[in-house]
């Protein structure tokens, strides 16, 4: 599957990144959103790779560990 931009590759990873924002609200981090867990893994887990399948991207959004997305949000938020 092919996508043309981001906003498309965006809204058809949207499932998972709410999967993930719904394991992180159980851990009362309801200020996450799923743009802010979107925005960590463009940023730094996929910043520098090249032909990611669709299954990579959903598994790394399953994955990523919640500490991670935390401290990423509470340095962006006082940057």
């Amino acid at each position: 599957m092919d996508f043309t931009n981001l906003k498309d590759l965006y809204d058809r990873l949207t499932p998972a990144l709410k999967s993930k924002k719904e394991e992180l609200i159980r851990l009362d981090c309801d200020y996450i959103t799923e743009l802010d867990i979107w925005n960590y893994l463009k940023d730094k887990k996929w910043k520098n790779s090249y032909n990611l399948l669709l299954y990579q991207m959903v598994d790394d959004i399953l994955n990523v560990e919640n500490i991670v997305i935390m401290d990423y949000y509470k340095n962006k938020k006082s940057e």
